[in-house]
């Protein structure tokens, strides 16, 4: 499932700028990295390599392609803008299912950030019976709240479900809805530095196995054509996720940059939420995967089970 962040805006990849990794600057191979969202904790990884020069201790440059208007880092990917982009696993797993040859080769954090994000007096997830619970709209939202609802022994269908697009946070502060489908590290840490104590009913506390949320990839033809540039690029992003946890309040100075933050604490906090799910050798766990894939595809994430030897490729990472 994909669950937006409600603080982020709609992206797009810019085209502009996008090169090939067969181009160069000065004799250095670059790296075309599209994001998924405007800069955030999950990134920072990539954000610290470009810091600290770890992609050009590797032999090469990552060029960091930010999004405008609407995401579509998959879209970039298949279109040769980019080598690698920046996906949510649910995402990486439809590609696959359409047949669409792309393949996550390292993960940006262990653990789902999926939550139903709720207010305080809601203790346990299936105390959401007769209360409203606020969705986005995207179809995978109510497969989302069913699965964690009915692990704690409860009734989805009498929880009232009610479309409130990306307004997570305000709807809760305003206590319009008692829940949302929202990430934990995002929404959850806003919440709480808004006043508002939220509890969060994370999805792998309530069966899910723990997923990497977040992951790189890139298309089978980039895989099989430039492997050397990609593991120079997956070294560059390891040493990047150590100088972050090195380092945090240089990562969350470059990420607020980035994304023209105002709260620098706000920023701070997110990444401290992150970092404990931070593995930098960002491995993928085969037998963790395989249970991603079935679980997907048992509770409507997915719309069939996704072949995980075809999605991932497990010699770059770990």
């Amino acid at each position: 499932m994909r669950i937006l962040v409600a603080t982020l805006c709609a992206l797009a990849l810019l085209a502009a700028g996008c090169g090939s990794s067969s181009s160069s600057s000065g004799g250095v191979k670059t790296v075309d990295v599209a994001l998924d969202f405007v800069p955030n904790a999950v990134h920072a990884p990539l954000y610290e390599a470009v810091r600290t020069g770890a992609d050009r201790k590797h032999g090469i440059k990552i060029h960091i392609v930010e999004p405008g208007s609407s995401p579509d880092s998959l879209k970039a990917l298949l279109t040769g803008r980019a080598q690698v982009g920046v996906l949510d696993i649910q995402d990486l797993g439809i590609a696959q299912l359409k047949r669409r040859d792309v393949v996550g080769i390292a993960a940006l954090v262990q653990r789902p950030l999926g939550a139903l994000v709720s207010l305080p007096s809601i203790t346990r997830p299936r105390d959401l019976q007769g209360r409203t619970v606020g969705v986005s709209g995207l179809p995978s939202d109510p497969a989302f709240v069913d699965a964690i609802v009915r692990h704690d022994g409860g009734d989805p269908g009498k929880i009232k479900q009610v479309t409130i697009g990306f307004a997570a946070v305000n709807a809760l502060l305003a206590k319009k809805v008692a829940s949302v489908p929202a990430f934990w590290n995002a929404e959850g840490v806003t919440l709480r530095r808004k006043g508002l104590p939220v509890r969060e009913f994370k999805i792998d506390d309530y069966g899910a196995p723990p997923w990497p949320e977040v992951v790189l990839a890139v298309t089978r033809k980039t895989l099989d054509g430039d492997r050397d540039t990609l593991k120079r690029f997956v070294a560059a992003v390891q040493d990047g996720a150590r100088a972050e946890l090195k380092d945090p309040s240089a990562a969350a100075r470059d990420i607020a940059n980035a994304s023209d933050a105002k709260d620098l604490g706000l920023v701070s906090a997110q990444l401290a939420a992150v970092r404990p799910i931070l593995d930098p050798s960002l491995r993928l766990n085969r037998p963790v995967l395989e249970r991603w894939a079935a679980f997907g595809d048992q509770i409507g994430l997915l719309d069939g089970r996704p072949d995980v030897g075809k999605t991932f490729d497990f010699t770059l990472a770990g």
